[in-house]
């Protein structure tokens, strides 16, 4: 069995300081571990004893303490390369993709759309466009996973309060659009192959109660192409750990 982890860490040296990422390490031992808005150069953080047996790979952005990616793996891959090969979409460390065996694996933090939506359109129109050809055309090769922060809440039932948010980063009919091209291309969402639940949920605001009282979104996902589903034994969401204003979400893999 292979299990891959993935966290939006919102800066790698914060959750390290607060002892969360060597926590989940020990609990969970994943073989794959995939990280996203990392903040930080691999230079700048001192990685502890729980990383021993990982190899990292880290794609770090032009723009200090910004966006950013790290994977770490127990076995190491055929190849590893980062970004979609399109020097603007590549500034910001949000793509990382490493080749196995039997599948290619693909970490990506989705630029966040903002506040006044003014990043909507380079994100829907660009950005979604061009990763999904990104993870397309590797497909032809072998199957894909790929996972992360993907700063959108799919359907109504991925978010606490969908009327209150209908025009909103992250849950917009344009993202929401964005996200029905990657289903309709054949990739599946992990997560809703083992739950049709409302009420999971991966990210929460900072202010005060909202997580305790679960008003949360599921914007972190890990979907996969179809041949792989068979392998697929599990897809879960890591409520319980603290130290991000996301939490975990998991798969395991035959």
């Amino acid at each position: 069995m292979t299990k891959l982890v993935s966290w939006n860490v919102n800066g790698i040296r914060s959750v390290l300081g607060k002892g969360a990422l060597q926590n989940l390490l020990q609990k969970e031992s994943p073989d794959i571990l995939c990280l996203q808005e990392i903040k930080a150069e691999s230079s700048q953080v001192e990685l502890p004893l729980e990383f021993s047996s990982y190899t990292p790979h880290w794609n770090s952005a032009e723009k200090k303490g910004y966006s950013g990616t790290a994977i770490f793996t127990k076995k190491k891959p055929l190849k590893a390369t980062y970004g979609l090969g399109i020097s603007h979409h590549d500034k910001e460390g949000r793509v990382i993709n490493l080749e196995f065996e039997d599948y290619f694996l693909v970490n990506v933090y989705t630029p966040n759309s903002k506040r006044a939506l003014e990043r909507l359109p380079y994100r829907t129109r660009e950005w979604d466009v061009d990763f999904l050809k990104h993870v397309k055309k590797m497909e032809k090769t072998k199957p894909v996973i790929f996972c992360g922060d993907l700063n959108v809440a799919h359907k109504e039932i991925d978010l606490a309060r969908p009327s209150d948010n209908r025009f909103n980063a992250g849950f917009t009919d344009e993202e929401r659009a964005s996200f029905d091209h990657i289903v309709k291309a054949g990739f599946l969402d992990t997560f809703r192959e083992f739950s049709l639940d409302g009420g999971n949920y991966t990210w929460w605001s900072f202010q005060t109660g909202v997580r305790s009282r679960n008003i949360g979104w599921r914007i972190d996902y890990f979907c996969i192409s179809p041949k792989l589903r068979k392998r697929l034994k599990s897809a879960m969401i890591h409520a319980h750990v603290a130290g991000s204003d996301h939490c975990p979400v998991s798969i395991d893999l035959e």
